[in-house]
């Protein structure tokens, strides 16, 4: 059943990186909390497919995407600095929908177990690339 949350997996590594760019521990703090806390530190957090058909969880498997509007959202938030990308499918059809813009696109390893060709600590290290741009 889907969890109608970002990263719901608990195998995800998502919040345990992102909360080390920020230097908060996510894992601890209730889903409402995280968002509120990625929030307070300029962070946003959207999915570059709005839809797609996809079985399983792997991004290997989706089928006929449907893009997010983020041409349109980035023209609204003229403060922008960076738009991370979680993993090479994310980057791939991101930065062709944000090719141009006045900001920095960083394609991120994913956070995904699934993902298992660096390890962690890696992961990490390149995820920290995302916090020069942080308010």
């Amino acid at each position: 059943m889907a969890e109608a949350r970002y990263y719901a997996h608990p195998q995800n590594r998502f919040w345990h990186l992102v909360g080390g760019v920020i230097e908060v521990d996510l894992p601890a703090l209730a889903y409402d909390e995280r968002i509120a806390t990625l929030r307070a530190h300029g962070v946003g957090l959207w999915d570059v497919i709005a839809s797609a058909k996809r079985e399983g969880s792997l991004d290997t498997a989706i089928r006929e995407p449907e893009s997010n509007a983020l041409r349109e959202l980035a023209d609204t938030l003229p403060a922008l600095r960076a738009v991370g990308f979680n993993g090479a499918t994310a980057a791939r059809i991101g930065t062709q929908l944000l090719k141009g813009g006045d900001f920095a696109l960083l394609a991120l390893p994913s956070s995904s177990p699934a993902y298992a060709a660096m390890p962690l600590v890696q992961k990490q290290q390149a995820w920290m690339g995302l916090r020069k741009f942080l308010k």
